[in-house]
């Protein structure tokens, strides 16, 4: 299984009214935290689209805990349960500064040819960086 941490500080103009974190910045924070966590791994998620596959979002979901507050800094924990085939999963877990789970979720993403748009596998080095984890 692989894991790894992002932390994100809530600016204000991610917050609704009240200061709490507007609930379609979630999705926002859980491509930031997908693509550190990529990048922690050794895998440039670029690179990928440069070489000509892209990853769409098949699937969100959010779970709402708690409210983040404006200025808090949030940490994602980031998780793949499963080696990646043609489609990736990925988990998030988002804690604020006294370490409560705020929010949880997922995304489901594929992989697709960039010139085509047709499912493809996913690249080769991004599988090899992620197996010593498995």
């Amino acid at each position: 299984m692989f894991t790894s941490t992002t932390q994100v500080r809530v600016r204000y103009a991610e917050t609704d009214q009240m200061g709490y974190v507007y609930y379609g910045n979630y999705a926002m924070y859980f491509e930031v935290a997908r693509v550190e966590s990529l990048r922690e791994a050794g895998f440039s998620y670029k690179d990928m689209e440069d070489q000509g596959v892209i990853m769409p979002v098949l699937e969100s979901y959010s779970k709402y805990l708690k409210p983040g507050r404006y200025d808090e800094l949030l940490t994602i924990k980031t998780t793949i349960k499963e080696i990646p085939g043609v489609k990736i999963r990925f988990e998030y877990d988002i804690f604020n500064e006294a370490e409560e789970l705020i929010h949880k979720g997922h995304t489901l993403l594929t992989f697709l040819k960039k010139d085509d748009h047709r499912p493809c596998r996913p690249p080769a080095d991004l599988v090899n960086l992620l197996k010593s984890y498995f």
